[in-house]
């Protein structure tokens, strides 16, 4: 890992320093704030997960073997006349039967490259530890929310258990333990790459456990199987991380005809300002954070946040007296001290 997050939580890691910038700390809000605290865990009932029989790729498709005969009726196109009339008439089916066809081709090879790397690092003695990760005793499938579950209903029932209770141990441990965390996540991944919601698991807890390439891999098919906006401003951080700034303005642009939330359009903003920043556009990373929601009378659960990172900029840029006056800002926002924002103010103010 070439880079270290920046987006570390205000208790068990360093907090922000002068030299940091705003990185992208959407805290894999989607995956880990779907799995309920323990007390509000309910049991499990039967019909939870339905056993459903499993599709795979093993499923033999019977062979035609007897030859069939068809009489067309006498007014029947004949010969080249026939081909004539189906040149052109391709259906809207049959072209997303091949667009399907196509993006299951790229996850097969995508999980084919995952597992050579993993593979690579066992070899070498690094990587994740050998063998199955141990589950907590607390990691429960019932602490998925109701919409995971439901996604692995397509999976037999044992199985469907097993994969969620890693996928609860993953959640569980993203923030104190990410690569034990990524050790659950990749075992979930490999009993079940062909579900969405298992891709995206993997590729947030990637993510928080520095590991670039595999998050956003782990995050395109999740966004292909889901067939929408996906963790975009995860995903353009990875790009930033990878020292690929223009890739990730690249996703920030393509943003901009997709329906984002409210908190995850303030972070991909954060994360393309820091883009401007890498490739040393120190002025354009400060116009990228103004908007209407930069407003120290506004208080959104992102305002914090967005307040660090303006001012973050403006010190980076010079404006060293705007820079205090928006740490400041951000410290009447931050109801959680989440950042450090009043002590950048207070080194950055003149001293008697």
């Amino acid at each position: 890992m070439d880079r270290q997050r920046e987006d570390r939580p205000r208790e068990d890691r360093p907090r922000f320093n002068k030299q940091r910038d705003e990185r992208s700390r959407d805290r894999a809000a989607r995956f880990q704030e779907r799995v309920a605290p323990a007390d509000e865990q309910q049991p499990v009932a039967e019909e939870a997960i339905e056993e459903t029989p499993a599709l795979t790729e093993a499923t033999a498709v019977p062979e035609v073997t007897a030859e069939v005969e068809t009489e067309l009726p006498a007014d029947a196109p004949q010969g080249d006349q026939q081909d004539d009339e189906r040149t052109g008439t391709e259906t809207e089916a049959e072209v997303e039967t091949q667009v399907e066809a196509k993006t299951e081709a790229e996850d097969v090879q995508e999980a084919e490259a995952l597992e050579e790397r993993e593979e690579r690092r066992e070899d070498s003695g690094e990587g994740i530890r050998k063998g199955i990760p141990e589950l907590p005793a607390e990691a429960d499938i019932s602490a998925l929310a109701p919409e995971i579950k439901q996604e692995l209903r397509g999976l037999p029932k044992g199985l469907a258990e097993i994969v969620g209770r890693h996928l609860a141990a993953a959640g569980m441990l993203i923030d104190s333990d990410p690569e034990l965390a990524l050790e659950h996540a990749r075992y979930a991944r490999g009993k079940a790459a062909r579900v969405g919601v298992v891709r995206e698991a993997a590729g947030l807890t990637a993510y928080h456990a520095g590991e670039w390439a595999e998050a956003l891999s782990e995050l395109r098919a999740a966004r292909r199987m889901s067939h929408g906006p996906g963790h975009i401003a995860v995903m353009a951080d990875c790009e930033r991380a990878l020292g690929r700034p223009e890739r990730a303005l690249e996703l920030a642009r393509e943003a901009q005809g997709l329906k984002l939330s409210p908190d995850e359009s303030v972070e991909l903003r954060i994360v393309a300002a820091g883009a401007r920043r890498d490739m040393g556009q120190l002025e354009a990373a400060v116009v990228a954070l103004q908007g209407d929601d930069l407003d120290p009378k506004r208080r959104n659960p992102w305002s914090a946040r967005l307040f660090y990172a303006y001012a973050d900029n403006l010190e980076a840029a010079g404006r060293t007296e705007e820079a205090v006056k928006w740490f400041l800002n951000a410290a009447e926002a931050d109801d959680e001290g989440e950042t450090d924002a009043a002590e950048r103010a207070f080194d950055l103010s003149p001293q008697d």
